[in-house]
């Protein structure tokens, strides 16, 4: 496995090389790819929350869902993080989760909150949240 530093090292050496910005934007984000091929996670149990947007206010329902991305990266826990839109109106997260306690967290946390803070000003009806149980991943 490359490590942080040395992926920091390669990256200041083909900046030198071929011109660049030098810095890092979010080094949260490159040891989570550093980490990646190495995770033997197990992808248990998911939710699905689908929610509708109030007449007019689905282009800000949409960049709302597109700006929690970050928060997603940012909990260990989640594994994978989906924003969907279903239909004009209609949009959902989807995402999955190795242990229950990994769900529940997420349940608790910094996307749920802030969806729950801006749902009566976005929102036509109440979130509907499905837990669900994963049978089958390929």
């Amino acid at each position: 496995m490359i490590s942080f530093e040395e992926a920091i090292q390669i990256h200041e050496l083909l900046i030198l090389k071929f011109g660049g910005s030098a810095g890092l934007r979010d080094p949260e984000t490159l040891k989570s790819a550093l980490a990646r091929p190495y995770q033997t996670l197990m992808e248990k149990f998911a939710i699905l929350a689908r929610v509708e947007a109030k007449e007019g206010k689905e282009t800000e329902v949409l960049e709302f869902l597109k700006s929690a991305l970050p928060l997603a990266v940012g909990e260990p826990g989640t594994i994978r993080w989906y924003a969907l839109q279903m239909g004009p109106s209609t949009f959902g997260i989807f995402d999955t989760f190795e242990t229950e306690d990994d769900r529940q967290a997420h349940l608790n946390g910094p996307i749920a909150a802030a969806l729950m803070a801006n749902a009566f000003t976005l929102l036509a009806n109440d979130p509907i949240i499905e837990m669900i149980d994963l049978l089958a991943i390929k």
